[in-house]
């Protein structure tokens, strides 16, 4: 007569007292047999095999045949004969411990994203899951982009998706299974160290990070650094892309240093030409000019590549209640006279010819 077939339990009783039978959410060890793609198996010695789904491995393991690793036990015996087993867990486990002295101690650690979505980055350490938010990127890594294109934002945050990045652990909460990382906390020290070398008058070299409408985001050596619109160019910039890209290496001059950021000029580097432009016009000169804008105040005017002048609404001829969209036309060319220079304040005052008064 055939031997019954017996279970997993009978089987480790026969081993004698020597070999503690298993249960479930007790923590064993083994070693790797097999990695395959949806599941991994593991020795466990008098115990049999266990089984990993691949779910339960962790997006942080980096894992090879003959390994050494514990696992938390899912269930002792499977239909097959496996010991269910979880590594995620018994790392989680171990991991909030691990996580809650890193924090204490302020230790600055590597961390790899596994996902992305618009708020920051999905990151998995010690078989915990955590998150980084964008805010807490550095300026080397913060997707500077405008606030409406959500787009940019997530393709420039998949980018770091496996890339190491130098993380301080902000909050540690096993109750909450709340985790958050910061990158900005992790270089917080060097940063301060790069500060205290710069002075307003420097001529620093960086990259391009952002390009906004109100100016360019650009990274020095790890700190963030503006160069704002109207620090781009001497001549009017509508569109700051059209003279920065996104990667660009340019070189500034710093013209401001606040708590964690440096207001830079570009158009700095280079002689302000309306300084030399404006020694050609004289006070009562007849000059020709281009509207390039239109206020209720009056009416800005192109008198040569770098100087524009304004025609102020008092120099109509109709009153306080004269209406500049009534008297000209946007881009077009017009006649004026030079009514006053004021090199101090980078400012000349337009009229209009008697004659084209009303």
């Amino acid at each position: 007569m055939a031997k019954a077939q017996l279970t997993m339990d009978e089987l480790l009783a026969t081993e004698g007292d020597g070999v503690k039978q298993i249960a479930q959410g007790e923590v064993i060890g083994g070693t790797i047999l097999s990695i395959r793609k949806h599941e991994i198996l593991i020795d466990l010695g008098a115990h049999g095999v266990g089984l990993v789904p691949r779910r339960e491995v962790g997006f942080s393991r980096n894992l090879n045949i003959g390994d050494e690793v514990t696992a938390s036990i899912v269930d002792p015996e499977l239909e097959n004969g496996y010991v269910l087993l979880s590594l995620r867990k018994a790392a989680k486990d171990r991991g909030w411990d691990e996580l809650a002295a890193k924090m204490e101690n302020g230790e600055i650690i590597d961390v790899s994203p596994y996902d992305a979505n618009r708020g920051g980055l999905l990151v998995e350490y010690d078989g915990v899951r955590g998150f980084l938010p964008v805010s807490q990127l550095s300026a080397e890594h913060y997707p500077r982009v405008g606030s409406s294109d959500k787009e940019e934002i997530l393709q420039r945050l998949n980018v770091l998706i496996g890339q190491t990045l130098k993380v301080r652990i902000l909050d540690c909460d096993r109750k909450a299974n709340k985790l958050i990382f910061s990158e900005k906390e992790a270089i917080k020290d060097g940063l301060a160290e790069r500060f205290e070398k710069l002075a307003v008058g420097d001529v620093v070299t960086g990259v391009v990070t952002g390009v906004v409408d109100y100016g360019a985001f650009v990274n020095v050596d790890g700190i963030e650094g503006l160069v704002h619109i109207s620090e781009i160019s001497w001549e009017r910039v509508n569109n700051p892309a059209d003279y920065v890209k996104v990667g660009q290496t340019i070189k500034a001059k710093i013209i401001a240093i606040d708590k964690d950021r440096l207001s830079l000029s570009i158009k700095q580097l280079t002689e302000d030409p309306w300084l030399s432009e404006v020694e050609q016009f004289s006070v009562d000169q007849a000059v020709e000019g281009t509207v390039t804008r239109i206020t209720p105040f009056g009416a800005f005017v192109q008198i040569s590549p770098a100087v524009e002048a304004l025609v102020h609404v008092s120099e109509l001829g109709e009153g306080d209640g004269a209406d500049p969209e009534k008297v000209f036309t946007l881009n077009e060319r017009k006649d004026f006279v030079v009514l006053d220079i004021e090199k101090d304040n980078r400012k000349i005052s337009l009229g209009l010819p008697k004659k084209a008064k009303k």
